[in-house]
């Protein structure tokens, strides 16, 4: 069976954003394995030592819930990070088999990479892009993955879609990078001007 997983945000105690992470494993679980699993069984997994701290709630899954793993976590924000090409990558699902995604970023030489396909911008290895100019924060319609935090901040307008090519990258000062774990107002971000071009 192909394994999917979810990474879901645990601080001080609490599981971020589960209805995001529902829907998107419900829709997986549906287009797969016509089923559901239901998250919020793992509330009652978290321990009592994990009350306090950040932490990353990895869950496994096929057609019903396979493993849960809680992983401390550590914002690390990328000292370098390439524009690469990959025209036929596909991760419309959170596949747990990220291979053609990490051999990406291992030929890259750097901490991470924005991909292109198609001449379009999509995300970054392990996170949704959300591109600062004068006119605002845009995240690219031509993304790879349907990420929780990418939707949620679209739903309360903090951030446009915008079709973002890799001849726009120019119009935009700042790149933030977003995903279960970080907000923007974590700064994990990158000057685009230091973008390393491939």
């Amino acid at each position: 069976m192909t394994l999917f997983s979810e990474a879901i945000k645990l601080k001080d105690g609490v599981l971020y954003n589960l209805p995001y992470h529902q829907r998107r494993m419900d829709e997986t679980t549906q287009t797969f394995y016509r089923t559901k699993a239901d998250l919020s069984v793992i509330e009652a997994m978290v321990p009592a030592r994990m009350n306090s701290g950040l932490y990353k709630c990895r869950v496994l899954y096929s057609d019903k819930i396979e493993k849960v793993e809680f992983i401390p976590y550590i914002f690390r924000n990328p000292e370098t990070v390439a524009v690469v090409a990959d025209d036929e990558i596909d991760y419309a699902y959170k596949y747990a088999d990220r291979s053609r995604i990490d051999s990406l970023l291992q030929k890259s030489g750097c901490d991470d990479v924005i991909i292109v396909k198609n001449g379009s911008v999509t995300d970054a290895s392990s996170a949704n892009l959300v591109f600062k100019s004068r006119e605002g924060l845009f995240t690219p319609k031509s993304y790879l993955l349907p990420g929780t935090k990418r939707q949620f901040l679209l739903d309360r307008g903090k951030i446009k879609e915008r079709d973002i090519t890799v001849n726009d990258l120019q119009a935009f000062d700042t790149v933030y990078f977003i995903n279960a774990m970080v907000d923007l107002k974590d700064g994990i971000k990158k000057k685009i001007r230091r973008l390393i071009m491939r």
